[in-house]
């Protein structure tokens, strides 16, 4: 029964961020939302009601900041891993579109496996390099639809994807000894609050004309949407993990592009060709047997 309730969390969690990506999407082809009002608005609002269910749940979300130490690492995480993650997130689907945005980030665990292995001073195993070329290939035949005679994404797409997957990995490494010491829910929240002030500062909220896009209900809906969807999403995610294996996780959170697509076909009218979804269905295979490849590694060393 508990592996169910688990399974459920990563299945609902995953389908919730996949949401999201077109709902971002349509705010930014539809209206004249820049990026900076949307996810300073968006992360205040997943900010303040996760650290809100942390203090009904009689978390001290305040002591963080009384450690030098921890309130340092917690800026880091904020600038670089919270606000690099949401900006090129956000820019990849602005430039090319959710489904392949949602898909970009899926290349996260090949810089993973770049730096553990930089780290570590050896080449990657076998299974994790075959692990790596799949899921290029993959990336290959969903930019191209297996043409070699050019993108289907501009340059500009290709660079913000690759920012979005090293962002997305340094979002998931760095912060893993804070979160175990402090507590996943309060960095998270903390980080969504910095950030969201951080896009407040950039995009100059105080003297916008684009708070008269919130006149609109369906903008409201949307970007309050955005913003529960992506907080429960994480909270789900991290909860299932009390459940279900880091590997069955990963195979689960396949949902999360999978919904994106459906979405975005049906909703937002996108196009796919049949050698992309060949290429999506390659990239979730091969990712999921790098995070196989990379747990029976860690087993491997533990074991020893």
């Amino acid at each position: 029964m508990e592996r169910l309730k688990g399974i459920a969390m990563i299945i609902v969690g995953s389908m919730f961020w996949g949401a999201t990506g077109p709902m971002m999407e349509w705010l930014l082809q539809k209206t004249a939302m820049t990026a900076e009002f949307m996810l300073a608005v968006r992360l205040m609002i997943a900010g303040i009601l996760i650290l809100g269910i942390a203090a009904m749940q009689k978390k001290s979300i305040f002591s963080i900041w009384k450690n030098r130490n921890y309130s340092v690492q917690l800026l880091i995480f904020s600038v670089i891993g919270m606000v690099g993650l949401q900006f090129t997130f956000v820019k990849s689907i602005e430039v090319s579109n959710a489904i392949i945005a949602t898909l970009l980030q899926f290349l996260a665990p090949i810089f993973i496996v770049i730096y553990t292995s930089v780290i570590g001073k050896v080449l990657p195993p076998r299974s994790q390099l075959i692990g790596i070329f799949g899921t290029l290939f993959g990336l290959f035949l969903l930019l191209t639809n297996g043409s070699v005679s050019g993108l289907l994404v501009s340059n500009e797409a290709l660079v913000w994807g690759l920012l979005l997957g090293f962002t997305y990995a340094f979002y998931t490494l760095y912060p893993a000894r804070l979160m175990a010491e402090v507590g996943v829910i309060i960095i998270i929240g903390w980080g969504m609050i910095i950030g969201g002030l951080m896009f407040s500062v950039a995009g100059q909220l105080w003297k916008t004309e684009q708070w008269l896009l919130l006149l609109d209900p369906v903008n409201v809906f949307l970007i309050i949407a955005t913003g529960i969807f992506g907080s429960f999403a994480y909270i789900l995610f991290l909860t299932s993990l009390k459940y279900i294996s880091p590997v069955e996780t990963s195979i689960l959170s396949s949902f999360e592009p999978l919904t994106a697509m459906v979405i975005s076909v049906v909703w937002l009218g996108a196009t796919l060709y049949s050698w992309q979804y060949v290429g999506i269905l390659l990239m979730l295979v091969f990712v999921v047997y790098l995070s196989i490849a990379g747990s029976k590694k860690a087993k491997l060393r533990m074991s020893k």
